[in-house]
């Protein structure tokens, strides 16, 4: 009677354990469900960090790390880093503030491929140059910082989530760019009444009117709008200081949640005169720009700080026209300038 009674007792306990183990699962299957849906190859999802990388299982905390660094780069890095061993941003911007989408979006120098794309050569360094060089050039230039040190902890969670973006993503695009599609330049010089204008009209509500940019409200995460010129901007070294490169991404990117590459709003002159306006303002000054290109003749056209392999002016350097410039550098050098 014992043995039986011991059976039956043992029985019901595996049944227990059984039917615990079942609950268990179906609540994990439910909560997997819930923040990591699988994607269909043909759909196209939108971009929700929280999903697509935070709550993601297949992310790595260093992913996530380094999502947070470059969508939150002030707080982790920057200004905002109460600790200054780790204040390596020089202003409150955040690299996803060009980099839309957490470095996802096409025609917003999107960082998937990155990985694969590099080492590779620079014109402003005059040669082939490895990721972490890269990424260095935009704290020097966009954040107006300092280097990170390669053996870092913050560059190996940025290399890390970069190097994840090239797999294991949802579709999110139905083309990628390594950089913004180009625009036509045109063949006038900018406008800067013309610029005004359209700024007040396209770029005032996010940027404000004297682009200073508007903050989170949990000030922690830097600004929701950038500022486009002023102390917290980017420096006079950075690529979007030409006018070239600011028109290409302003045409496919702006005014923010209303144009993409594929439909934008406006047309190629009027984010050439925009970007013109926006960059006749001041903003930080970096040192030692005249060692940038070492060989001049790679300097693009419309990179405002010389010296340059030709005799056109700062102003015309600055804001155009460029038909000239372009053609003195094809038919000299056999060099097709694009920016």
């Amino acid at each position: 009677m014992e043995l039986i009674q011991g059976l039956i007792k043992n029985l019901l306990l595996l049944i227990g354990v059984l039917f615990l183990l079942i609950i268990s699962l179906l609540i994990g299957s439910i909560y997997f469900d819930e923040i990591w849906q699988p994607i269909s190859e043909e759909e196209i999802v939108e971009w929700d960090p929280n999903i697509v990388v935070l709550n993601n299982p297949t992310a790595s905390s260093e992913v996530k790390k380094g999502f947070l660094i470059l969508d939150s780069t002030s707080n982790f890095i920057g200004p905002l880093n109460r600790n200054n061993e780790f204040k390596y941003a020089g202003n409150n911007l955040s690299c996803t503030n060009c980099h839309l989408n957490g470095g996802t979006l096409s025609g917003a120098a999107s960082w998937i491929g990155i990985y694969k794309r590099f080492p590779q050569f620079s014109g402003r360094e005059n040669k082939s140059g490895s990721l972490v060089e890269r990424i260095n050039g935009c704290m020097e230039r966009s954040m107006n910082g300092k280097a990170l040190p390669e053996e870092s902890v913050q560059m190996r969670y940025i290399l890390a989530y970069m190097k994840w973006l090239d797999y294991g993503l949802p579709k999110l695009n139905s083309k990628n760019f390594k950089g913004y599609p180009k625009i036509e330049f045109p063949s006038v010089a900018v406008n800067l009444e013309k610029g005004k204008s359209i700024y007040l009209k396209e770029c005032v509500v996010c940027h404000g009117e004297n682009g200073q940019g508007v903050m989170y409200q949990n000030e922690k995460k830097g600004y929701q709008y950038p500022p486009l010129w002023g102390s917290d901007s980017y420096n006079d070294g950075a690529g979007m200081n030409r006018v070239l490169t600011a028109a290409a991404f302003i045409k496919n990117n702006m005014p923010y949640q209303q144009a993409t590459w594929e439909n934008p709003k406006l047309t190629d002159r009027e984010a050439f005169h925009v970007a013109g306006y926006i960059n006749s303002f001041p903003r930080p000054q970096k040192i030692n720009k005249e060692y940038d290109y070492p060989d001049k003749k790679l300097k693009p056209m419309s990179t405002p700080y010389g010296p340059w392999k030709d005799n056109f002016s700062p102003k015309q350097h600055k804001y155009g026209p460029y038909p000239q410039i372009y053609k003195f550098y094809e038919e000299k050098y056999g060099i097709k300038k694009t920016k």
